[in-house]
């Protein structure tokens, strides 16, 4: 049994699809009602990473898990390990960040990413890192200003980011799980190529068929939109990785996801091209 957690997210929904009906399956999840289930064998549980009840409910019976957390500086993942530990699973994949090999990155969120993962080497499990790059997706909050100005506005739009689709981290995510030789391996994912938002915006204005023009952000102005949206702590993390992206840090491009899956990482170029409609006036 595979327990997936995450599975309303970005890269757990791809997970689940491509584990649904290979193996046995079980998603935790704290709102159930929001899990696609892609087949009546699999089996969904209500669950939270606070109650000790529902996490001993969700792993019971799991060889395996796909761990992801979201609540940076806090200790889900403690949690999650020790309930994990008690329960017999062997085997946690986590989702984790590229920015924690980084010696100069020293933000929340990374520091919270490391931590998680010195708590799963503590723990005595096996172990697999899946640590990516910025994900292509993070584009599609753009979507609202594209489809109504014509318009994207990022801090420092000219710096590159090698970022990667997030299917190609489920795909490493699955081969991890249903495959031996992955234990105590730690992988760097990322796209084909590093690109800029500005870059971004000039595809997605050609898939789209209609101009998108890029309009840079002002270092408080971005401040300023990430803290309406997260704790101010957050914020401030995020613009410590936008200055490390400003200095160079995430143009590097890891060969990972095709030496694992056998298929070239896909692209920003295809990316847009395939969620066109999300962008589209």
């Amino acid at each position: 049994m595979i327990l997936v957690t995450g599975a309303t997210g970005t890269v757990g929904r791809e997970v689940v699809r491509r584990l649904s009906g290979r193996v046995p399956l079980r998603i935790l999840a704290r709102d159930p009602g929001r899990v696609t289930r892609m087949s009546e064998a699999d089996e969904v549980v209500e669950g939270d990473y606070r109650d000790e009840e529902s996490l001993k409910r969700g792993l019971r019976g799991a060889s395996s898990a796909f761990v992801v957390t979201s609540d940076v500086g806090g200790q889900d993942d403690v949690r999650f390990v020790a309930a994990a530990r008690n329960a017999g699973v062997r085997h946690l994949v986590k989702l984790s960040a590229a920015a924690v090999t980084d010696p100069l990155a020293d933000d929340l969120i990374t520091r919270w990413q490391r931590g998680a993962e010195e708590s799963i080497r503590a723990s005595g499990l096996d172990w697999t890192f899946l640590r990516p790059r910025s994900f292509m997706s993070n584009t599609l909050g753009w979507a609202a200003t594209v489809r109504a100005e014509g318009v994207v506005r990022a801090l420092y739009g000219t710096t590159r980011n090698s970022c990667v689709d997030p299917r190609d981290i489920a795909r490493v995510a699955v081969k991890a799980l249903t495959e031996p030789g992955h234990e105590g391996k730690a992988y760097t994912l990322t796209g084909p190529e590093a690109i800029s938002a500005a870059e971004q915006a000039e595809w997605i204005g050609r898939v789209r068929q209609r101009p998108v023009r890029f309009e840079e952000l002002g270092r408080e102005q971005a401040l300023a939109q990430w803290s309406r949206r997260y704790p101010g702590p957050v914020a401030e993390a995020l613009l410590a990785s936008a200055e490390r992206q400003l200095a160079g840090a995430k143009t590097g491009v890891d060969t990972t996801v095709e030496r694992l899956t056998a298929r070239p990482a896909g692209s920003f170029a295809g990316w847009a091209e395939e969620h066109a409609a999300a962008f589209a006036g």
